[in-house]
């Protein structure tokens, strides 16, 4: 394997556990799919459609979402998200992890 493919391979590994801790942070307020989609890209998160409705059904599985499906405007239906009140416990603890491996990561960084 070559260094772009470790490299490649690190980076996947790196933005699994970001994108949980990322997906969390942008449901204190209900948002669908794509909703969610344009949140995430429009603060720079880039994520297929294809990694993060796995996702989303795994955060709900773990109790940290909760989800109704809606009609709004004679449209079809959506899948609605919200952070669930287990969910913001755990956010809340994952923010504080963060901010302190971040701070270790650029003190070592540097």
């Amino acid at each position: 394997m070559d260094n772009q493919e470790l490299v490649q391979n690190m980076l996947l590994e790196l933005r699994r556990g970001v994108l949980s801790i990322a997906v969390l942070s942008q449901l204190s307020k209900e948002e669908y799919g794509y909703s969610l989609l344009k949140a995430l890209s429009d603060k720079g998160m880039e994520i297929d459609q294809s990694t993060l409705y796995p996702l989303l059904r795994r955060l709900e599985s773990q109790g940290l979402l909760q989800s109704d499906w809606r009609i709004v405007d004679d449209a079809r239906p959506r899948r609605y998200y919200v952070i669930s009140p287990q969910g913001r416990a755990v956010l809340k603890k994952l923010k504080e992890e963060w901010s302190g491996m971040a701070e270790t990561m650029n003190q070592m960084l540097s």
